[in-house]
C-alpha cells in the first residue's frame, strides 16, 4: 500500500510540474491557428499572420468617426474589386482567439449582405475600447516565439520580423498585407466584432451558404 501510495504522488508531482516539452494550451492553440492559416493561405508571409493576430487583438486598425466617409470607402473598394480573382469564402475568423471576423466584401457585391448590415456592424466594431499596445506586444512575443518553434521556413521571416519589431517599438501595431498575399488572395473584407458578427450577420451568411447552388466557402477554424 505504502508503494502505491508513493507512486501515486510521484505521478501527480509529474504531472502538476511544467515542462518545457509538454506545450501549453496556449501553445497549442496559437499552433492549431497559424497551421490553420497556412492552410488556406500558402503564400502567407509572417506578416500576414501578424495582421490577422493583431486585427483579433486590437480590434478594427482605424477607427472610423464619419460613417459616411466609411460607406464612400467601402462603395469604392467593391467598385474596384474583380470577383473572379477573390476567393469564395464570405466570412473567417482572425487570429487566435477569433475575437473577430473577417467579412468579405463579395457578400456585399453579390447582393447576399446589405450594406448597412455591414457598416453598421463594421461601424461600431471600431468603437470598441481597443487593449494597450504594450499588452499586444507581449501577446505578439509570445505568439512569434511558438511560430519560431514551428520552424515554417516562412519566407522573408526575419526580414518581416524586424519590421514587425520596428513598428511595435515605437507605439504603432497596424502593418499592411505582403504583397505576395495581396497578388494571391486579392483580399477585400471587413472585419466586426464577434458577439456583433454571431448576432448580426452570420445567420444571413449561413442563410445564404445553406441555400446556394453551388454553396460559397464560409472558412471557419476549428
Amino acid at each position: 500500500m505504502k508503494k502505491l501510495v508513493l507512486l501515486l504522488l510521484i505521478m501527480l508531482t509529474i504531472a502538476c510540474t511544467p515542462s518545457s516539452k509538454r506545450p501549453s494550451t496556449d501553445a497549442q492553440q496559437i499552433r492549431g491557428r497559424v497551421e490553420w492559416q497556412l492552410q488556406h493561405y500558402p503564400q502567407a508571409r509572417l506578416i500576414d499572420i501578424y495582421k490577422s493576430c493583431f486585427q483579433d487583438y486590437m480590434g478594427a486598425e482605424h477607427l472610423v468617426s464619419n460613417r459616411a466617409e466609411a460607406q464612400r470607402n467601402l462603395m469604392q473598394e467593391i467598385s474596384t474589386m474583380n470577383l473572379d480573382s477573390m476567393a469564395d469564402w464570405l466570412y473567417e475568423p482572425c487570429g487566435i482567439d477569433s475575437q473577430y471576423y473577417r467579412v468579405s466584401l463579395r457578400a456585399i457585391a453579390q447582393g447576399i449582405l446589405p450594406v448597412d448590415s455591414l457598416l453598421d456592424a463594421f461601424v461600431a466594431s471600431t468603437q470598441e475600447t481597443q487593449p494597450d499596445v504594450k499588452a499586444w506586444q507581449q501577446r505578439w512575443q509570445q505568439i512569434q516565439s511558438v511560430i519560431t518553434d514551428m520552424h515554417l521556413q516562412l519566407p522573408f521571416y526575419e526580414h518581416d520580423s524586424s519590421t514587425i519589431a520596428a513598428v511595435l517599438d515605437v507605439g504603432g501595431y497596424a502593418l499592411s498585407h505582403s504583397d505576395e498575399f495581396k497578388h494571391a488572395y486579392h483580399p477585400h473584407y471587413r472585419i466586426v466584432e464577434r458577439s456583433r458578427f454571431e448576432r448580426c450577420l452570420k445567420p444571413i451568411l449561413d442563410k445564404h451558404h445553406s441555400n446556394s447552388q453551388p454553396a460559397l466557402s464560409t472558412k471557419q477554424g476549428d
